[in-house]
């Protein structure tokens, strides 16, 4: 089954941007009018995040999720047959901001969010740093799926980590220089295993993970907005959070990548994941003591 579905992609992958584009605008609208995938939870995050906005305004960004998220899904089909040209002329990043962490012998973490799109990022940040990249994600519950993705994120040489088995999957790297990239904006397992501060002016949980291995191995991180130029073109910015982490409070690297994390989503709303259930869990005042907002609870 993972060769009939691999070679079927890989035959549409050969397809030439405009009609891959062409398939993609009639699939955002039967994704958005017909079909209304996750539609509902998407309105209520706008809502959530935009209370100031009108219903045809967070409505107009809702159009505009759904057409970069059908677009998210063709490029990264694209990925299975695209070279290093294809990939650095589609993805670029704005300077060189790690060359001085890697002369001086020092490894990196990147966090980053679900902004589109993600998936051409990590294939294409290697052409852009020295650094091996290790990338952590989710396993998928379906196996030829599973498979799949692992082969298109690792075809440019990027060592994915699972997130469920991170602790032993990083041991072979850890005597080695390495940019590790977390997507930082992971709902936690566990509600009383996270953080939680303000998002949106709503108590929001967040894994702890990014930042406990950053402090724990003073790691230099860099925070990530990946951005639009023009359709299928895209850039990331990076913002260095912290040269030594280690000398932070607990919670202030956290802190600081969610700030950075909300301006970009207010930036480009249209650009972020908003088809998760990012507010799911309820504040409850048992949760105070996992309180590391510098605001009182909203």
């Amino acid at each position: 089954m993972y060769y009939l579905v691999y070679g079927l992609l890989y035959l549409l992958s050969l397809l030439p941007m405009w009609v891959l584009y062409l398939f993609a605008d009639g699939l955002a609208a039967l994704v958005y009018h017909v079909f209304g995938y996750r539609k509902q939870v998407v309105l209520d995050n706008l809502a959530i995040a935009f209370p100031e906005k009108t219903l045809k305004e967070r409505e107009k960004i809702a159009k505009q999720f759904y057409r970069n998220f059908v677009d998210n899904f063709i490029e990264t089909i694209k990925i299975l047959s695209a070279g290093k040209n294809w990939l650095t002329k589609h993805f670029q990043i704005d300077g060189d901001p790690f060359a001085q962490a890697y002369k001086e012998g020092r490894k990196c973490q990147i966090h980053l969010g679900h902004n589109f799109n993600w998936e051409l990022a990590n294939v294409a940040m290697v052409y852009y740093m020295d650094y091996q990249l290790l990338s952590v994600y989710m396993p998928i519950k379906n196996k030829v799926m599973d498979r799949l993705f692992l082969h298109l994120r690792s075809k440019t040489g990027v060592q994915m980590l699972p997130a469920t088995n991170m602790r032993n999957a990083i041991v072979p790297y850890r005597n080695k220089q390495y940019m590790l990239a977390l997507v930082a904006d992971q709902a936690p397992g566990s509600v009383t295993n996270a953080y939680w501060l303000n998002f949106f002016g709503k108590p929001t949980p967040f894994v702890r993970g990014p930042e406990s291995g950053a402090r724990v191995g003073n790691i230099p991180v860099f925070f990530s907005q990946i951005y639009k130029t023009k359709r299928g073109m895209y850039r990331a910015y990076f913002e260095l959070g912290s040269d030594n982490p280690h000398d932070l409070p607990e919670g202030e690297l956290t802190r600081r990548y969610i700030r950075f994390l909300e301006n970009a989503i207010r930036k480009h709303p249209e650009m972020w994941l908003w088809s998760h259930r990012r507010w799911k869990h309820p504040w409850k005042e048992e949760y105070r003591q996992y309180w590391i907002d510098t605001e009182p609870v909203k």
